[in-house]
């Protein structure tokens, strides 16, 4: 199954001022992060961030901020954005099956969201090289666990090609830039 930009929406988990900086890869998801945002804007799809808890944990890393488009921030107390009604009413709102997750702590927040959304009946697609924990073991043993439960682990690029589909186009040109 291919992910298709016309069907699929993009779920940035989490990646917080307060937590980023002390995972074990945090300029490869803040760059892969920006990578999915700004294929997300140049090709239509919906995008949906989550704080969690940005009282404490701040809130999403500015960088981000800037490639995302208004009201798209949702704050939340689950673990799981599957378990808060307001973000699940969201991404179901988009009445797009596909949903991209890309954000920390792979083994928390990340993990429980995805495997949340499954259960809700979306195609889950977690994007293992824009999530991270703070410990690399953390993060491996999520993606394990999610590809045993039907979640399909890809990276960055397999998100950015497969949602193109074709070369030669405007927006080929474009992202092929932001890749390279």
């Amino acid at each position: 199954m291919l992910m298709d930009a016309k069907t699929a929406s993009l779920l940035i988990v989490d990646i917080q001022e307060n937590l980023a900086p002390v995972m074990a890869e945090p300029r490869q998801v803040l760059r892969n992060a920006s990578l999915l945002l700004q294929a997300a804007a140049r090709l239509a799809v919906p995008v949906t961030i989550s704080e969690q808890y940005p009282k404490g944990l701040g809130h999403t890393m500015g960088e981000l901020l800037a490639l995302a488009p208004q009201g798209v921030v949702c704050e939340k107390l689950h673990f799981s954005c599957a378990a808060d009604p307001a973000m699940l009413s969201r991404l179901q709102g988009f009445a797009r099956p596909q949903v991209v997750v890309a954000g920390i702590e792979a083994h928390v927040c990340v993990l429980q969201t995805c495997l949340g959304l499954k259960e809700q009946g979306f195609d889950v697609f977690v994007v293992a090289d824009a999530c991270s924990s703070r410990k690399q073991a953390n993060h491996d043993l999520a993606m394990a666990r999610l590809a045993a439960a039907g979640v399909s682990v890809v990276s960055t690029e397999m998100v950015v090609f497969e949602w193109l589909h074709v070369a030669g186009t405007d927006s080929f040109k474009d992202l092929i830039k932001l890749v390279k």
